[in-house]
């Protein structure tokens, strides 16, 4: 007896022979898929307790968005979004102007966002920016984790040092009453060290720690306190080996991996975000070293310089699919980014036959599972994986009609299509409403938590609709 079958439906597998089944069925037991078949043959073999119709909907993988920024949610587009004064809101956020209550609020919101829109597994770095990371307490990474928690997605959270020098100027809230205090790296490195301690592979294994230190570029060795960045970075680097976790870099360009490669931290459970603007050498490097990579279609940096997907996957390199959510311009919507990719990489070439759809496919379900070390447990409808699977709605105009769905669910679906979502063989989304917690009490949560964060931060001049909303064809406080 299965505890869950789920029929009638569209299977998109991504499994091994990457089958497409036009009336399937998947049976779950517990938090495992047992079957994955015609729905008269699992029907068959499998009865079960709870029975979806799962008739005009799709039945694939749950979603991977392998980069995000926890902390971004309440942030979002304050100043007109990817400004100078974004960037300082960001940094004052994570260090001075946050309590434990926004990491817990911005969480919730965060993994909300993604179970509403089918991703079921995503990589978070607890704070974002250049080097911006709420390590000094663990306080504020168990908030997160609690936040995330009662959710019940999976997450993957990175936590890490800040850029030297060191010490850091933090701060903790009593209320209104602010208290500043240094932090150092040992002390860095000590959170971090009690967080994996605490939560890695905890709660039905669905959260998970990888450790993080800033990218480092040219300019950054031409400085005093260089050899302390060097220093720090393989220390973070040891921490992730010494625990078996991902260690992640955001940022890579331009020569970043070339000396990412000198100071000893690439292979293959090194995850590097953006990757833009690497040379046939720094390609070559990845290839060897089996380092991965964390390709982010929709962020900014992704404007300013190309990440050379299609030239890392001939090269045969680990490429990955990432949001750079929330902020400052982007959702979690992984369909987004799948689309967004496709056009990106086919513009650059001026040839439409680059990335088909089925690749990009593969980079945000089983090849970004691959990238985080958990593809013999998601990323694919398999029996023995974890029952990490969602339910996308075919029958909406923009769908139809109802053939090819392969390509419908990646050229045209978007968030709002995910109907059902189970973790781990629970259904966390069903009707496109989540199950086991309040939305209204999170979107409440979410928006007190921001208020406060302008409250005592002061940021309410960045609220305001920018000089150059309207009228202008190009807003030049967006200018680097």
């Amino acid at each position: 007896m299965a505890d869950i079958l789920i029929t009638n439906s569209t299977v998109i597998a991504v499994d091994p022979e990457r089958r497409i089944i036009a009336d399937g069925a998947v049976a779950i037991e517990g938090e495992h898929i047992v079957a994955v078949g015609p729905t008269s043959d699992v029907v068959r073999d499998h009865p079960a307790k709870d029975i979806i119709d799962a008739r005009g909907m799709a039945i694939m993988p749950g979603l991977v968005d392998a980069h995000a920024h926890a902390g971004h949610g309440l942030i979002k587009t304050m100043g007109g979004g990817g400004s100078d004064d974004w960037q300082k809101a960001c940094q004052a956020a994570y260090t001075v102007g946050s309590t434990p209550e926004f990491w817990h609020a911005e969480a919730q919101l965060a993994a909300l966002e993604r179970l509403r829109f089918g991703v079921t597994t995503g990589v978070s770095l607890l704070g974002g920016g250049d080097s911006v990371m709420r390590s000094d307490e663990p306080a504020y990474g168990d908030a997160h984790m609690q936040g995330v928690l009662a959710v019940g997605t999976r997450s993957v959270v990175a936590v890490g040092s800040t850029r030297p020098p060191h010490p850091r100027t933090y701060a903790r809230w009593d209320g209104s009453t602010r208290t500043n205090y240094a932090v150092s790296f040992e002390q860095q490195h000590a959170t971090c060290k009690t967080l994996i301690e605490r939560w890695h592979r905890t709660h039905q294994d669905r959260l998970h720690l990888a450790t993080l230190t800033p990218t480092l570029h040219r300019a950054h060795l031409e400085v005093p306190g260089a050899q302390d960045a060097i220093s720090q970075s393989r220390a973070m680097k040891r921490l992730a080996d010494d625990h078996g976790l991902m260690f992640m870099q955001d940022g890579h360009t331009k020569g970043s991996v070339r000396i990412a490669n000198d100071i000893g931290i690439l292979g293959p459970s090194t995850l590097l975000s953006h990757a833009t603007g690497l040379d046939n050498e720094e390609i070559a490097i990845c290839a060897r070293t089996d380092t991965r990579i964390v390709h982010n279609p929709s962020a900014i940096a992704s404007i300013l310089a190309r990440c050379p997907v299609p030239e890392l996957l001939q090269a045969g390199v680990l490429v990955a699919l990432g949001s750079d959510a929330t902020a400052p311009d982007r959702s979690g919507d992984m369909f987004r980014h799948m689309q967004q990719c496709m056009h990106y990489h086919r513009t650059h070439f001026h040839d439409p036959s680059w990335l088909p759809p089925g690749k990009v496919l593969e980079m945000c379900t089983i090849d970004g599972a691959r990238a985080l070390g958990l593809d013999h447990e998601i990323g694919s409808l398999e029996p023995g994986k974890k029952a990490d699977i969602i339910l996308v709605d075919l029958r909406r105009p923009h769908l139809y009609p109802a053939n090819m769905p392969e390509f419908r669910v990646t050229y045209f679906a978007n968030g709002n299509d995910v109907h059902t979502v189970l973790v781990a063989g629970r259904v966390l989304l069903r009707d496109r409403n989540p199950v086991h917690l309040d939305q209204d009490t999170v979107l409440d949560n979410a928006q007190r938590e921001a208020d406060l964060l302008i409250e005592r931060l002061d940021l309410q001049a960045l609220l305001k609709t920018p000089s150059m909303f309207w009228g202008h064809v190009r807003d030049s406080n967006l200018i680097e």
